[in-house]
């Protein structure tokens, strides 16, 4: 890349030039709308992903359990979120709920994740949410379907894996889990189409053996929450038996996972470190950034795409840049 003096120019020309010649194809910029669109509905439910679909973005990227009958489900906390979740009564929950491993997709249906707390996190820092209340949890093939009836037969879904290595997490036994979901992308046929990221590399390693086709992207984070636990003597239970140590930089150690795309904390971000990711053939798809400055000198830095609550705000952002937009969804 160093004989390019401006590479985001470049990479946005090169994009504007695709889709000149009818279709974008690798070069596209991708925009995914982080748990659908949670910052204009209520996040990983269908009617979440029905407005990201809308607006028009390339992912749907959503997170995914499993219940007690080996059910996967798109949902993004090991229990029930008391900040997103009514009882059958219509109350909300007072606490944690169940695990959803301890549920069957039976007794999961009861509950209604249709809207925010009022007064709740999710509520002030969503507070243009349009509430979809009798919402349910729904499962990955539900969320499959829905994108076919819409005919949004070109849409990608980036795939989250909500497992962690820390004790009493309540999350599935990661190769258990890794099989179930690779299982379910086949039953639909969807493996052009899906990526499987996570924070718990230990997912993306059995997949690795399972599936090694569908593409893995390795999430990180650095600050209060710390999947890269630099100078930790027994390194860090996250990274799936690699050690962030051992190697020259987190390039480098997504690299040796064998995943195809970087998913870093936007914050954890530098413009040498999307050079470096890219010099090493991997795609930089930061999360979650949803402030218009932010995604501008992002884009201006040369990653491949976004991960953002706001699809809409990106839009306009990407226009700006002159990046070709992925096509709404027809009403």
């Amino acid at each position: 890349m160093a004989p390019f003096a401006n590479l985001a120019l470049l990479r946005t020309g090169m994009a504007c030039l695709a889709l000149l010649l009818g279709g974008a194809g690798a070069l596209a910029f991708d925009l995914q709308g982080h748990r659908g669109a949670r910052g204009l509905a209520p996040e990983n439910t269908l009617p979440a992903f029905e407005k990201a679909l809308r607006i028009g973005v390339t992912t749907l990227e959503l997170d995914v359990g499993m219940t007690r009958d080996g059910v996967i489900v798109v949902a993004h906390d090991p229990r029930l979120n008391p900040d997103i979740t009514r009882s059958p009564d219509g109350a909300f929950l007072t606490g944690p709920g169940k695990a959803l491993t301890e549920m069957t997709l039976e007794e999961l249906r009861g509950y209604d994740v249709g809207r925010a707390r009022p007064g709740s996190r999710t509520a002030r820092a969503f507070p243009d949410q349009t509430p979809a209340d009798g919402a349910r949890i729904p499962t990955l093939e539900e969320v499959f379907a829905l994108a076919e009836r819409l005919g949004a037969r070109d849409v990608r879904f980036n795939i989250e894996t909500k497992s962690s290595p820390l004790p009493d997490a309540a999350t599935p036994e990661p190769r258990a889990f890794a099989a179930a979901l690779a299982k379910a992308i086949d039953k639909a046929g969807l493996r052009e189409r899906a990526t499987i990221q996570s924070f718990d590399w230990r997912t993306l390693m059995a997949l690795r053996e399972i599936a090694p086709d569908i593409p893995r992207v390795c999430l990180t984070s650095e600050g209060s929450f710390d999947t890269l636990q630099r100078g930790k003597e027994e390194g860090s239970p996250w990274l799936g038996g690699l050690d962030v140590d051992d190697f020259e930089s987190v390039p480098a150690l997504v690299a040796e996972a064998g995943c195809t795309t970087w998913s870093p904390n936007f914050r954890n971000l530098t413009e040498a470190l999307v050079d470096d990711a890219q010099d090493m053939e991997l795609s930089v798809v930061p999360w979650t950034v949803n402030e218009t400055e932010d995604m501008a000198r992002l884009i201006d830095w040369g990653v491949d795409g976004l991960i953002t609550d706001f699809p809409d705000k990106a839009r306009t952002v990407m226009a700006t840049k002159g990046l070709p937009l992925p096509a709404p969804v027809a009403p």
